[in-house]
């Protein structure tokens, strides 16, 4: 495990909580704190969407809570049956993930038994500690899922990388192999979710322009290309042994995948603005794949031993390749320097 800002910022969050509750003399403060734990999020907009929505199920919550309380006291069934009631109306105003906090407030008033100065203490601790999150996080090392994202992709590509380029050659030791496999394949996962926090960001938060659109058009294919690359190594594991083969087909994949690789690289490298003016075309690259796919449908149609399971492999390299010549082409019409420029400018809402 990595010991991260969001480690660090929830801690900092629980601990003005309970200073804030213990100043403003509300009791128990541990309320606070719980509240805090559950309203760290890993971006910006997530903080605000979530405090909003917080706002909105807790007030909700705590109105039940106290009306039940009046009537059934803190009985333990009355408790269930409310806290199933608040979930229900959570689960209609599309505000899922507030269910537990909310639920918090619910018990910790009920168990005020109707009685309002107690409920609205429990209610104000979980606001402190809901605002507390939000200030820390916002304040404090704020989420950067831009640069997260791009680090990311980095990493994920190294772990590719590696894999492909011993695929065929079938150099790397099967435990090896399978441990680095689930490691890309954790890290596709994760970059995925960092995507989908760069969007709301993007779309959300802020004041979307033609060029982030276009960056976020590049991010998508960045990712999408990652994820072709896994899927032509899933490709090679699963049918490329498995097929009657001859030296010159494993030295041709193997050559070939490993271009496609090298292009990829030079993609990102262009991308990052690592490389001289003129000193790369992707032509030769481009073309080399559609080559390959080519020579596959010949050996294809020819009829020969393994064929149909080479085919397979031979597509999902060359949707690899398509891929990467598509993420070069777009890369090629951004300035992530430009952009990143003009973010600096951009009014949040």
């Amino acid at each position: 495990m990595t010991f991260g800002a969001r480690m660090l910022k929830t801690g900092i969050a629980v601990t003005l909580a309970i200073y804030v509750s213990t100043w403003l003399h509300f009791s128990p403060p541990v309320i606070a704190a719980v509240a805090a734990i559950f309203a760290v999020q890993p971006s910006i907009y997530r903080s605000w969407r979530y405090f909003l929505d917080q706002v909105q199920t807790n007030t909700v919550g705590a109105t039940i809570a106290l009306l039940a309380g009046m009537f059934f006291s803190n009985d333990p069934i009355a408790i269930g049956v409310i806290c199933v009631l608040v979930i229900m109306l959570c689960i209609k105003f599309k505000m899922e993930e507030t269910i537990g906090l909310t639920l918090v407030t619910v018990v910790a008033v009920m168990e005020a038994s109707g009685q309002w100065d107690f409920a609205l203490n429990r209610f104000l601790l979980s606001l402190i500690g809901i605002i507390s999150a939000f200030v820390i996080n916002i304040a404090f090392l704020p989420p950067k899922p831009k640069s997260q994202f791009y680090e990311q992709v980095d990493s994920v590509f190294t772990q590719l990388s590696l894999l492909l380029r011993t695929a065929i050659s079938d150099e790397i030791k099967e435990k090896v192999f399978r441990e680095r496999r689930q490691a890309l394949q954790d890290g596709l996962a994760s970059l995925t979710a960092k995507y989908k926090l760069l969007e709301e960001e993007q779309k959300k938060l802020k004041r979307t322009k033609y060029r982030q659109t276009r960056q976020l058009v590049v991010d998508k294919q960045m990712l999408y290309t990652l994820q072709k690359g896994f899927e032509a190594l899933e490709a090679v594991h699963e049918h490329f042994f498995q097929a009657d083969r001859t030296e010159e087909m494993n030295r041709r994949f193997d050559r070939h995948l490993e271009k496609m690789i090298k292009f990829h690289e030079h993609v990102l490298l262009k991308f990052e603005d690592k490389l001289k003016s003129g000193s790369w075309d992707s032509t030769p690259a481009e073309e080399a794949n559609d080559v390959f796919m080519k020579q596959a449908m010949t050996q294809y149609n020819e009829g020969k031993n393994g064929s149909l399971r080479l085919i397979i492999v031979a597509a999902a390299i060359y949707d690899y390749g398509h891929q990467t010549a598509r993420l070069n082409r777009i890369v090629e019409h951004v300035d992530p320097d430009e952009e990143e420029k003009e973010e600096e400018h951009i009014p949040q809402k």
